[in-house]
This record gives C-alpha cells, structure tokens and sequence, in this order.
C-alpha cells in the first residue's frame, strides 16, 4: 500500500513538474506578483524612522523579506482550476480513475514551488545586495520550524481555497468567493503590515481567525519576533480541522448535485 502511494506520488510529482518548467517565463512573473510586501516594505521602512512603532526599519526589512518567502511558498490557485474543470466537465474522467482529484492539484502545486525555487532565490540574492544591513541569520533550529510552520500555512491556505472551490458544484463563479477572501487575507495575514503595528485590541480578534497563521506567523517566527508557538500552531489545526470536515461533507453533496447535473 505504502509502495504504490509512494510511486504514484512520484509519477504524479514528476509529471507536474515537467509540465511546470515549460514555462520559466510565467513562473518568474508569478513569482515577481508576489513582490507586493518589497513595495510596502519601503513605506514602513520611512514610517519607522519617527521609532513610533516598536519596530527598526531594518526589522520592517526583515519582516518583509520573510513575508515574501512565505507567500511564495504558500499560494494556491486550485479554485481557478476547479471551477474550470467543473464548469467544463473535465472533472468526470478524473472521477474514474482510482485517485481523489484534488490530488492532481496538491501534485500541481508541491511542483510548482520546485520550479519557482530558482527565482525565488535570486530575488532574496538581488533584496540582501541592495539591503546589506538587513542580513541575518536565524540559526538551523528556526530554519528548519519556518520551514515546517510554513509547510503547515501552505496546507491551511490550500484546504481554504478548495473548500471555496467546492461551491462550484452549485454556481458558475466559485471563483467570486476567493475574490472577497482575499481582501480580508490581504489586510489580516500580514502582507499589508505586520501585526505589531496593529492596535492591541484589533490584533487580538485577528489572532482568533485564520488569516495570520498564513504569512505573519511563519514569517514572524523567522525574524524572531514574539510569537505564541503553540497558540499559532493549535490555532491552524483548527481552522484546518474545522475547513477538513466541512471541505468532505461538501465534497459529497457536491458529487451528488455534479451527477444529478447529468456530467
């Protein structure tokens, strides 16, 4: 059983990747989309010039610069790839075959950062030459529980969007829900601003929702800035917890409405 899981996630992986490095061009682009937190790193860098927020400006730099990793490693698009696949019927031929679908899109995406990782490493290259003072290191220990913290982000970000996916069964534009999401995800997660600088009573209802698992957490962790370790990672299995159920009861009743559709 664990052989064939095994070689069927490789052949999936492979393939996937494959298909992913045929086009450089767009994946440095998508890559390059992600630079939003280098844009407003530079107007908190100036802001914290007055010393207002608690935070350097080379504690913004770093912030920042984690901030972008983390998004790079954590963005999901399979609700544009599922809605498509619903909407079109392409989904029936992948129900025959003896694997959940949703498989061919975490296939999909573990590849994707496989083929993303060379530019992403030459834009963090390209950030620390132009910000030399901003260069740290956070020691193997931190590394290694950024990198299973984000492991974690990807996971929840990834569950969240595809129970949005799931509404696909019943209406056209699943994709109109990401959409509103994503205004709350950008203003909440930490993209925008870290925590920090968030009034303590705003910080501590965002705390309970699962927007700042999925960039400020891990990104907080690296920089070493306070983070709750448990409370963060307690916080992101419930939230994963509660989308799971919810994505599999959805998953069900959507089948049920796919085949009464007649596909």
């Amino acid at each position: 059983m664990m052989s064939s899981f095994v070689r069927k996630s490789q052949v999936l992986l492979l393939t996937y990747y494959a298909h992913m490095v045929e086009y450089r061009a767009e994946l440095f682009l998508w890559a390059l989309s992600g630079s939003v937190p280098f844009i407003l790193m530079g107007i908190w860098m100036e802001a914290a010039q007055g010393g207002r927020f608690g935070l350097s400006p080379v504690d913004f730099a770093r912030y920042f610069i984690a901030a972008f990793l983390v998004r790079q490693f954590t963005v999901v698009w399979v609700i544009w790839e599922f809605e498509k696949e619903v909407v079109q019927g392409k989904l029936s031929p992948r129900l025959l075959q003896p694997l959940d679908p949703v498989w061919h899109h975490v296939a999909a995406h573990v590849s994707e950062r496989f083929a993303r990782l060379p530019f992403i490493v030459g834009l963090v290259i390209l950030f620390f030459t132009l910000y030399p003072k901003a260069l740290w290191f956070p020691g193997v220990g931190r590394i290694l529980l950024f990198f299973v913290v984000v492991a974690i982000a990807f996971t929840l970000r990834f569950l969240i969007q595809y129970t949005f996916a799931l509404f696909a069964f019943w209406t056209e534009r699943a994709s109109a829900i990401e959409q509103f999401w994503f205004l709350l995800y950008l203003f909440l997660s930490g993209i925008v601003a870290p925590l920090e600088v968030f009034p303590p009573a705003v910080r501590e209802v965002v705390l309970w929702t699962p927007f700042p698992y999925l960039i400020h957490f891990p990104a907080a962790l690296l920089v070493g800035l306070p983070v709750d370790l448990g409370r963060g990672l307690l916080a992101m299995f419930g939230w994963g917890l509660l989308f799971f159920v919810w994505n599999r009861w959805m998953w069900r009743q959507g089948l049920k409405q796919y085949s009464g559709m007649g596909a």
